[in-house]
């Protein structure tokens, strides 16, 4: 019996060239937080969540790249309001009874990792049993 020949998965050199700035823009948004520029980190969020929705949208047809592409917007959008809370001065401020300002974040990340676990828990072995399935 022979092996199914591996998939594989190439980036378009367009898309790469994003996904190149993408980093480039999420690097300038993170040192500008841990400088405390305040100006070019707020600008920089959207281009850096912008190019992170984009990069989501072209791989939504790979269950597997959207669901990794999907987790990584909600984690640039926890990441940002994180920034925003330590920017304005709302990061200490009590919401409650239980958290404050900065620990709102917890709910894009915990999306993002949501996301995440469905597809691993959920998706891909259904993904594997099909594959079985078409195999014999």
């Amino acid at each position: 019996m022979s092996q199914p020949a591996e998939e594989i998965y190439a980036i378009p050199a367009e898309y790469r060239k994003m996904e190149n700035t993408h980093i480039l823009f999420w690097l300038v948004k993170d040192i500008s937080w841990c400088m405390v520029w305040k100006t070019l980190g707020i600008l920089m969020i959207g281009p850096t969540l912008g190019i992170a929705i984009v990069i989501a949208w072209r791989t939504r047809a790979l269950k597997s790249e959207l669901a990794h592409n999907l987790a990584i917007v909600f984690w640039i959008t926890a990441n940002s309001y994180w920034m925003l809370s330590e920017f304005f001065g709302f990061d200490t401020v009590r919401i409650g009874t239980l958290t404050d300002g900065k620990h709102l974040a917890i709910i894009p990340f915990a999306i993002g990792l949501l996301i995440l676990a469905y597809y691993y828990l959920v998706q891909k072995p259904r993904e594997a049993r099909e594959a079985q399935v078409a195999t014999l």
